[in-house]
């Protein structure tokens, strides 16, 4: 079974040219290796990559036939495919909270306080000092999440959303080509085909082919900053926390830097909707959504610090379009939407989007 984090995960530690288990703490931070979550014994041996750069656990041992097929360096890409699922999932209740008049400030303030408080969580779950020298890193990263949500606002407010929304599917790519420059990652071919195949798949999935095509440039310009400032967030984390000879745990990492965006997030109080809050009909889809959305970040940012694997976490990820596609035709069917009306020529583009995805996630899963 998965050992829980607080108790420490069963690892393989490579000791006189052979690999036995131990038991170590979890995500050692300055060690220079990351501690991989590790599967039953039958399965094949799991052991840490350190010194390399890239985020991948593997076998010493030759596969037998009972786990031939066991894909032992992917289980953690598990964290993105549930964010996946949770993200369509909270996104169908905020919809709700929009319709009734619920503004994106007021949304992702309180999206925001209950992602400090849940990663508040982590402290508990380790004793490491905290290194107050490089206090700043997480400072930082919380700046480039919250820049990202700010872009994301001015871009589906401000401009034209059949726009924006396929224009955020840039961020698979733009995050392997900053752990390239940023992180150092030498990728290989496939995962470079993955983050291809799940852009284009993402513009197709979100592309409506309807819209004003009003402030054209305004809009790409806030969609690509808003991608920028997320593809920087995802890389950063992965270095400051998963890197070879990172000074951070993630146990420390994390609820620090969602307590800066929680103080970050003091601007959306400009546009905050406290009437919302008091009336049922609203406030429980919005603190709903709103948890879910929480809850899909820790799944990614938690990856990310711990196990790095940037590029092919944010492929996985990309599945979230197919989710919201498919959750939104259904309840537009039960319930009526405008999801029950599209175009022949839209289910297409938008099953030939998510073919692509799909494509792209195995690539980056068998051969990534």
């Amino acid at each position: 079974m998965l050992a829980l984090p607080a108790l420490g995960v069963v690892v393989q530690a490579e000791s006189g040219g052979q690999w036995v288990p131990r038991r170590e703490p979890w995500n050692q931070a300055g060690s220079g290796t990351r501690w991989m979550l590790a599967l039953p014994a039958h399965l094949a041996a799991v052991r840490a990559a350190a010194g390399s750069g890239a985020c991948a656990v593997c076998s010493s041992a030759q596969p037998t036939d009972s786990d031939r097929f066991v894909l032992e360096d992917s289980y953690h890409l598990l964290f993105p495919l549930l964010a996946s699922v949770l993200f369509a999932s909270g996104l169908l209740f905020l919809k709700r909270a929009t319709v009734a008049g619920t503004n994106p400030w007021t949304v992702t303030l309180v999206a925001n306080l209950w992602a400090a408080t849940l990663f508040s969580s982590f402290w508990f779950l380790e004793s490491d000092p905290i290194p107050w020298a490089l206090a700043w890193q997480p400072a930082l990263v919380a700046l480039f999440y919250v820049s990202g949500q700010i872009g994301t606002f001015f871009a589906i407010n401000h401009g034209d959303v059949s726009i924006a929304a396929p224009l955020f599917g840039i961020k698979v790519l733009l995050v392997a080509i900053m752990a390239t420059l940023i992180g150092g990652q030498n990728l290989a071919a496939a995962i470079w085909l993955a983050a291809v195949l799940a852009t284009v798949g993402i513009a197709l999935v979100q592309w409506t082919g309807g819209g004003h095509r009003k402030r054209i440039w305004y809009t790409i310009l806030s969609a690509l900053a808003a991608s920028c400032s997320f593809s920087v967030f995802d890389v950063l984390v992965q270095k400051f926390c998963s890197s070879p000879g990172a000074a951070w745990s993630t146990g420390r990492f994390l609820p620090l830097m969602f307590w800066s965006v929680a103080v970050y997030s003091s601007v959306f109080l400009v546009g905050f909707q406290k009437e919302k809050l008091a009336d049922p009909r609203v406030r429980r889809p919005l603190l709903l959504g709103g948890m879910l959305i929480a809850m899909q970040a820790m799944c990614i940012v938690f990856t990310l610090s711990a196990f790095g694997d940037a590029p092919r976490v944010n492929v996985v990820y990309s599945m979230r379009g197919i989710w919201g596609v498919l959750l939104a035709w259904g309840t537009a069917v039960i319930w009526g939407g405008s999801e029950a009306d599209l175009t022949i020529r839209v289910m297409i583009l938008r099953l030939a989007g998510a073919l692509l995805i799909t494509v792209s996630v195995v690539i980056a899963i068998l051969f990534g």
